[in-house]
């Protein structure tokens, strides 16, 4: 009797594991543009689920680790991004054609001079405005570091305020976001999700991978008392990593 038990629970435990550890498969394809059908290098694909991308090489051909249902984040400079779902079908096929429409871009007007100076000192000294003194500090893999919100006048009370205000946007943001937060220390694991959002200033990507619209983002920064020069000009790896600073603030916080 007790050698027939051994089978079941062999096969409850790997039932169990199957569950938490969806089938992971690979799926292909191949981007092209949706007028030429010409294929589109260098793309960026990231699969939403996962935190893991790569990039379409010189034919517009990816492929990448997936399960069922898991959303891919397509985009390229110049196109339209495009969200798609894997489905059994497309695991069944093993490949797939994605069309891409190119972004209709009207130039605007570029202005050169950001003062109107007049060339004399005295005058032209009071019309610049003097710049906050924004502390600065760096991340791994950049050149140039950038100011944190911690360290800026009145930062640890507004976090610490916005845990006892269930009206907060904060306390709205991190606490029903926990599970893109985590998302966070992963998408510095992957080059390609790393590397396409130290290129990127648009939070387009890191809006879809927290999960929220990128209009909030400039929102959630400035509740965490970064400057609006910061928000302005930073990259979307640096937005990451001070919205990540600020939960991560905000988790000890709570806990206290």
């Amino acid at each position: 009797m007790r050698y027939l038990l051994l089978p079941f629970l062999f096969l409850f435990c790997f039932t169990a594991f199957a569950q938490e550890n969806p089938l992971t498969q690979k799926v292909t394809g191949t981007i092209v543009n949706d007028n030429t059908l010409f294929p589109i290098p260098n793309v960026n694909v990231i699969n939403i689920n996962k935190v893991k991308g790569v990039v379409t090489d010189s034919k517009g051909y990816f492929e990448l680790e997936v399960s069922v249902s898991d959303t891919l984040h397509i985009s390229s400079l110049g196109y339209q991004s495009l969200r798609v779902r894997v489905t059994n079908d497309w695991l069944k096929n093993g490949t797939a054609k994605l069309l891409l429409t190119e972004k209709a871009i009207a130039l605007e007007e570029v202005i050169v001079k950001k003062y109107s100076l007049t060339g004399y000192l005295e005058i032209d000294s009071k019309l610049i405005p003097e710049k906050d003194n924004n502390y600065r500090y760096s991340i791994s893999g950049l050149s140039q570091g950038y100011e944190t919100g911690s360290s800026s006048s009145g930062a640890f009370s507004r976090v610490l305020g916005s845990i006892f205000n269930p009206a907060d946007m904060l306390y709205n943001f991190f606490g029903n976001k926990s599970n893109e937060l985590k998302k966070l220390k992963q998408m510095k694991k992957d080059d390609t999700v790393r590397h396409l959002l130290e290129s990127k200033f648009d939070r387009e990507t890191l809006g879809v991978l927290l999960g929220v619209d990128k209009k909030e983002i400039a929102e959630i920064l400035t509740r965490c008392s970064y400057s609006e020069e910061f928000i302005r000009t930073a990259n979307d790896l640096q937005i990451m990593d001070a919205i990540s600073e600020c939960y991560e603030q905000y988790k000890v916080l709570k806990k206290r």
